[in-house]
């Protein structure tokens, strides 16, 4: 795809070996053990299912909710990536636990591993959006949206998709030459001009995760800072006397117990973000340098490549998981995928901590689409 590691990947081939290896080496160090054939194979087989029954769930739910908010907008657009990327992971169980053709293996190269990537990077410009959305939430709770608002965004959008669809469709094109062996790389596919391009790609997917991991950093930062600031004007108040009424008798939740609920919740996308996509993207420094410069032995080598291919996986789970932020920061997903399944609105309240679904107040992070 555009990322060094597609372009280098070996398919079915054993790492090279340095002058005064042993010949039995070469074994040793091939990538084609347990781990790669088998095990992650099993893995994608299960987020595969997994995968199809969540986001075809999402899919469903989001195509009846009325895009009224910048958070559900950018929603829609990450069930979207979800789903492609989900479709790829049959060719990459069939690629890595080698009973691929030749045929399906350049398919893989050329089609499959430029969308799994894609779709990647996608959900990561779209959860920084979500993290300033949710910034500016917190700071101006009481600030609405417009239709101009809605239509910006949903330009952006667009733009976003338009604009990484160009950047990795020459990877398809120039992606054009005929295998030499059947044990071949995906950068033997490439043309001159492919590599070329590869690198700059490679180079701007950098910039795109860096400068959202920034983003998602410092505003959840903010929003720590005033949580922890209206947490204290809280416990402030209520020490000052204020006269409380009687707990209902129909919750044993208190207030204060649901609202540090809906406060945890906020940062699901930040324990999503840095689960799936920060480990992939620090193991793969020291995977490229092994794949671009002789500075590794062979086992070396094969550790980072096995650290790389579990970090990816990690980033593939990054579509199971993005249910788990529909379900507990999408209101409107809950309300409607509740009346799909003929549930009662307050099903699931120990979870979300909102007892009800119905809002009260006008707390800042109530639910992160309150005003849809």
């Amino acid at each position: 795809m555009w990322t060094v590691e597609t372009m280098l990947m070996e398919t079915n081939a054993p790492f090279p070996q340095f002058p005064g290896n042993h010949s039995h080496t070469n074994i040793t160090c091939s990538r084609d053990n347990i781990l790669k054939t088998v095990f992650f194979p099993v893995l994608y087989s299960v987020l595969l299912l997994v995968g199809l029954l969540l986001n075809g769930v999402a899919m469903w739910v989001f195509f009846r909710i009325p895009s009224r908010s910048h958070f559900i907008i950018y929603l829609k657009n990450i069930v979207v990536a979800d789903v492609i990327m989900t479709f790829s992971f049959p060719f990459k169980v069939l690629s890595d636990s080698n009973m691929a053709s030749i045929g399906l293996r350049i398919f893989v190269c050329r089609v499959s591993s430029v969308l799994f990537y894609l779709t990647m990077y996608i959900s990561i410009l779209f959860f920084g959006l979500i993290s300033i959305d949710r910034c500016r939430k917190t700071l101006k709770p009481f600030k609405g949206t417009n239709a101009s608002r809605l239509a910006r965004r949903k330009l952006l959008s667009g733009a976003i998709w338009t604009f990484l669809l160009v950047l990795c469709l020459p990877n398809v094109i120039l992606t054009s030459k005929t295998p030499p062996s059947k044990h071949f790389k995906c950068s033997d596919l490439k043309t001159k001009a492919g590599l070329l391009w590869h690198e700059v790609v490679n180079h701007v997917c950098q910039v795109i995760f860096w400068g959202n991991l920034v983003t998602v950093v410092v505003c959840y930062t903010l929003i720590t800072k005033e949580l922890y600031k209206s947490y204290s004007r809280t416990k402030s108040h209520n020490a000052g006397g204020t006269i409380c009424q009687a707990p209902s008798r129909k919750t044993t939740r208190s207030p204060q117990q649901a609202k540090r609920k809906i406060n945890a919740n906020v940062f699901l996308v930040l324990a999503v973000f840095f689960v799936c996509f920060v480990p992939f993207h620090f193991a793969r420094v020291p995977y490229t340098i092994s794949q671009t410069r002789k500075v590794f032995d062979c086992k070396l080598k094969l550790f980072f490549f096995q650290l790389k291919e579990s970090t990816l996986f990690l980033s593939s789970l990054n579509s199971v998981l993005d249910p788990l932020i529909y379900f507990f920061l999408c209101k409107s997903f809950r309300t409607t995928l509740f009346k799909t399944l003929q549930l009662p609105p307050g099903t699931c309240s120990w979870l979300t901590g909102r007892g009800s679904e119905v809002d009260t107040g006008n707390t800042p992070l109530r639910d992160s689409s309150a005003s849809i």
